[in-house]
């Protein structure tokens, strides 16, 4: 597939949330979203990037903006996650990497010389139409929410 550029439409989303029920990106329409794919709860990593973006979240509600993450955990451990971090927003389950795959995050990655498959840590900006307002790709997790803030004000 090919990649997903600005001022495309985002593609939908209707996967299982932390919650267990079943969530659609759809039912946001009329707020900015900021969607960032992780690869995986409770790593270093996303655990510091999903805390920047608790740590902003009231910022973000007062720009109209609601935080969603995404990673191919099932939705018991993004549970598990949310609950320990305590994290104010809702974590998507994308275990058959079908959101990843539409957003054309999931990508060859290698560690140790071996090759698999895998989340791209990239952030998407999402418009109250629904366009792709910004991209974040290749995330570096230091300082990143303050980065998408200042691309949702």
């Amino acid at each position: 597939m090919a990649a997903l550029e600005e001022g495309q439409l985002a593609p939908g989303i209707s996967l299982p949330a932390d919650s267990g029920e079943i969530f659609h990106l759809e039912s946001l329409r009329g707020k900015n979203v900021v969607l960032y794919f992780f690869p995986k709860a409770n790593t270093p990593g996303c655990t510091k990037e999903s805390c920047e973006f608790r740590d902003a979240s009231r910022k973000f509600t007062k720009a109209n903006t609601v935080i969603v993450g995404i990673s191919p955990d099932p939705a018991s451990a993004q549970a598990k996650f949310k609950q320990q971090f305590d994290l104010p927003f809702v974590l998507l389950a994308d275990a058959d990497h079908q959101a990843a795959e539409a957003y054309g995050v999931w990508k060859e990655k290698s560690m140790y010389g071996k090759k698999y498959m895998g989340i791209e840590r990239t952030t998407f900006v999402i418009d109250p139409q629904g366009t792709i307002k910004k991209i974040f790709p290749k995330v570096k997790v230091e300082g990143h929410a303050e980065q998408v803030l200042a691309a949702v004000s």
